[in-house]
């Protein structure tokens, strides 16, 4: 394969993860495989650098027009239409089987049922409040590198589990995504997620948050192997919100002493 080719098939998966992740339409020409969805995992958290940087630029826009909580209410609002609530309805799904069920199978056919339970709607209202909150807490200048930085590790963290962890059932809209990454695509995943911020400056002491998020990363996927026997494509999504919950937490907790 010459490196013409080479570089059209790695922009193609790149625009898979795109069109999978969000709403942003794609050229009809770019082919569609499940084999080709697993190859683009390495993008998948470079995805979620785009979806940071574009919430950042809504709320650096609207912050000219209105005061910070209502433009990181609009920020908010517009990273929801642009992902189409894609990881919110993971969070959702993952809590009402994990609450409403009592054994492996109940659990997954919970998850798979489209209707919103009240573990479910307890857990997106917390989610979403929480990230207002957190993010309105934040110092003014850390919003915009800290909402791209959330973005990104959580997206991070949550590949992560298909390098060690796996698939708990052979079917569902989130199948073609259940591979084992190995190392070398997690390591190369995280470079091209986290090269943009050799622009986007922050703060040094705040790459501390990072040890919580392994911290959950690690209990999550115990206790998914525990209930379930390992993680799905809402399980996925659950972790995505968490880590991003647990990543403003620390860095408002950072604040304090730096």
């Amino acid at each position: 394969m010459n490196e013409r080719s080479l570089l059209r098939r790695e922009c193609d998966r790149l625009l898979l993860s795109l069109q999978f992740f969000t709403r942003i339409p794609i050229p009809a020409r770019v082919p569609y495989s499940e084999d080709e969805l697993n190859q683009a995992a390495i993008y998948f958290p470079l995805i979620g650098t785009l979806i940071g940087a574009l919430c950042a630029l809504a709320y650096w826009g609207a912050s000219f027009l209105w005061p910070v909580p209502v433009a990181i209410l609009l920020s908010m609002a517009f990273g929801l239409l642009l992902t189409g609530c894609f990881h919110e309805d993971g969070l959702a799904d993952c809590m009402d089987g994990m609450g409403g069920g009592w054994d492996r199978e109940r659990i997954l056919t919970i998850m798979q049922d489209s209707r919103l339970g009240t573990f479910g709607a307890a857990a997106l209202i917390g989610a979403l409040g929480g990230k207002f909150l957190l993010l309105s807490s934040l110092p003014p200048a850390l919003i915009v590198p800290v909402m791209v930085l959330a973005h990104t590790l959580s997206r991070l963290n949550a590949a992560s589990m298909m390098l060690t962890e796996t698939y708990a059932r052979p079917e569902g809209k989130a199948k073609p995504l259940a591979v084992r990454m190995s190392a070398t695509g997690l390591l190369v995943a995280a470079i091209l997620a986290l090269l943009p911020f050799i622009w986007i400056e922050v703060p040094a002491p705040f790459w501390l948050a990072l040890l919580p998020l392994i911290a959950l990363r690690l209990w999550f996927a115990r206790w998914l192997r525990k209930w379930i026997g390992g993680f799905t494509g809402d399980c996925l999504g659950a972790l995505q919100q968490l880590s991003e919950l647990t990543f403003l937490l620390g860095v408002l907790a950072l604040c304090r002493f730096v």
